[in-house]
């Protein structure tokens, strides 16, 4: 159920401010975490809390691996994608 729309402008680091009137929701007050989902033609933004504990487990997996992948060198192979 759509429950509000707003445009917002991605920066050049791709970054979006997620507009007041949206943030009253109480899913997405400062400080809780959310779920990034990409399709071919649109991105949502889901609270962490609404997916279940093995999609949880998944995400902190990528922490995991995060901590092996984010280095300099992967920045630089990446920063053009």
């Amino acid at each position: 159920m759509l429950i509000g729309m707003k445009s917002v402008t991605i920066t050049e680091k791709g970054q979006i401010a997620i507009p007041k009137e949206l943030r009253k929701n109480k899913e997405f007050k400062n400080g809780n975490k959310l779920v990034v989902l990409s399709f071919e033609d649109r991105i949502e933004l889901r609270p962490m809390k609404k997916f279940s504990e093995s999609m949880q487990n998944t995400l902190l997996s990528e922490k995991v691996l995060a901590k092996e992948w984010l280095t300099k060198e992967e920045d630089k192979a990446w920063k053009n994608l």
